[in-house]
């Protein structure tokens, strides 16, 4: 085989970060915070990595939206093994109502562009854990999909693709091209080292708006009220079961 991957890699608040909402109340405090690679978009890059290395792929291309920042993102894609990158600029102040549709269109039409074989996503990002991107891209394309993979393997003209559903594993073939999205558990990425960091540099990186793609980014919800999830009550010690059962009597259960 020899395939061309497209890869999404979304810029998100570092995991480690405590989030905390905005005074109006209408999203996260991300100026001045960290942020990485998504963890879930770092693992996709990883296994189209892997893919390359066992002559599967021939070509890897990153996609990321978002203001000049995500260029750092794209930047530690390549120095994972990527080959080039692209840049959907989108203003800072535009991030927080881009929604999963307008990432799916754009995914869509890169891919068309770049006659992928395979669009790779990681399964949700961890700042809205929405889920979706990659089975409307694939809804797009009307390319067939393999979400939650936890193993990729090739077979025949088309993948082997092992998913995790709610009652185990399911393991499904097939054809090419296709939409995958990474799991958890599909492999463990790599650290770039610091000679590919200094290659990554001189990697080529498009820069280019929704529009020039034909994608309306207008938001089709709007943010109402973001609050910080309640306070968990602290727990009690119990001496022996009566009193936990008494105790839960009491609570109702």
């Amino acid at each position: 085989m020899s395939l061309k991957v497209l890869v999404g890699c979304k810029r998100v608040i570092d995991y480690a970060v405590k989030i905390r909402v905005r005074p109006d109340k209408l999203g996260v405090v991300t100026d001045g915070v960290k942020h990485s690679m998504n963890p879930f978009d770092e693992i996709a890059v990883e296994e189209a990595v892997r893919m390359k290395e066992k002559k599967l792929a021939k070509e890897i291309v990153v996609v990321s939206c978002g203001p000049q920042q995500a260029q750092e993102t794209i930047r530690t894609a390549l120095a994972m093994g990527a080959d080039r990158g692209y840049h959907i600029d989108v203003a800072a102040d535009k991030m927080a109502t881009l929604q999963p549709i307008h990432v799916s269109k754009i995914m869509a039409k890169l891919a068309e562009k770049e006659k992928a074989d395979i669009v790779m996503l990681g399964k949700l990002a961890i700042d809205d854990d929405s889920n979706q991107t990659a089975q409307m891209t694939a809804a797009l394309l009307d390319w067939p999909q393999g979400v939650f993979a936890s193993k990729v393997d090739a077979k025949d003209k088309g993948l082997e693709v092992v998913r995790e559903i709610d009652g185990g594993l399911e393991t499904i073939n097939i054809d090419l091209p296709a939409v995958l999205s990474a799991d958890l558990r599909l492999n463990e990425p790599r650290y770039a080292t610091l000679p590919n960091i200094m290659k990554a540099k001189k990697k080529k990186v498009e820069k280019v708006k929704p529009e020039d793609l034909g994608v309306d980014i207008t938001p089709r919800i709007e943010v109402v009220n973001v609050e910080d999830p309640p306070v968990r009550e602290a727990g009690q010690s119990v001496g022996d079961v009566e009193e936990l059962v008494g105790k839960l009597k009491d609570k109702g259960f």
